[in-house]
């Protein structure tokens, strides 16, 4: 299927749910995005750190996947030229409410995993604070008056 430049959009059909999920599909992309937003994570080392345990092709792959589709930007770090620092794109910012979305329904569903529940709450009760917080420590504009941060628990499971 072809969009509106000529380019090829989503692969199997037009269905928003197919569209996203050719995005999004796989065990590891929102695992990125979680790293990104709930442990702050901006270098490929620090995603290797995750207790998941990407491999490092995996990783480059979906890094690069990302970008690819606007979710991610990568640009040098100022500090190390050396390294790249990823960061979420407004594209990306959209889907901390689906990242949460997902996280909820794990914690509802899954035994052992309520821990989260502050987390969960502090994103539902100011969802726009959350995202706004998440871009000012991107280091991108946005509003950061008033700003809620919850911290994760220092341990992410899988």
């Amino acid at each position: 299927m072809l969009d509106t430049m000529g380019k090829e959009s989503c692969k199997r059909s037009a269905c928003p749910i197919n569209c996203a999920l050719e995005i999004l599909g796989d065990r590891w992309t929102l695992l990125i995005v979680r790293d990104i937003v709930l442990m702050r994570k901006r270098h490929y080392r620090d995603f290797l750190s995750s207790p998941e345990g990407i491999a490092t092709n995996i990783l480059s792959d979906r890094l690069r996947r990302l970008e690819t589709a606007g979710i991610l930007s990568k640009r040098r770090d100022a500090a190390n030229a050396r390294r790249s620092v990823y960061t979420l794109t407004e594209k990306g910012l959209d889907l901390i409410p689906v990242m949460f979305s997902v996280f909820r329904w794990g914690a509802r569903h899954e035994p052992g995993i309520g821990e989260y529940d502050d987390l969960i709450r502090s994103f539902e009760d100011h969802p726009e604070k959350y995202i706004a917080t998440v871009r000012r420590d991107q280091g991108q504009s946005g509003s950061d008056e008033g700003h809620v941060r919850a911290s994760a628990p220092s341990r992410i499971s899988s």
